[in-house]
């Protein structure tokens, strides 16, 4: 697997489990929101989105950071 596929999967594992742990949350603090297999459907839902997102974005925010930087290592900005 390249680098690029197992980074967008990866993204998309954290948002899985950030949802999930999102959901728990709001259970304990005031009600189940929705039961458990909706909450995993929900979830797996949200983890497809978030990795086709990284998948698309991912080199465009890298040209964007490169960009950003000098042949120095000193941000544009900051001169």
């Amino acid at each position: 697997m390249d680098a690029h596929l197992k980074s967008a999967v990866l993204w998309g594992a954290v948002g899985t489990m950030t949802f999930l742990v999102l959901v728990q949350g709001y259970a304990l603090a005031v009600e189940p929101l929705v039961s458990l297999p909706r909450a995993g459907l929900v979830a797996l839902a949200v983890g497809v989105g978030t990795a086709a997102a990284a998948y698309r974005l991912e080199p465009r925010v890298a040209r964007w950071a490169a960009g950003r930087v000098s042949d120095d290592g000193v941000d544009e900005k900051r001169k």
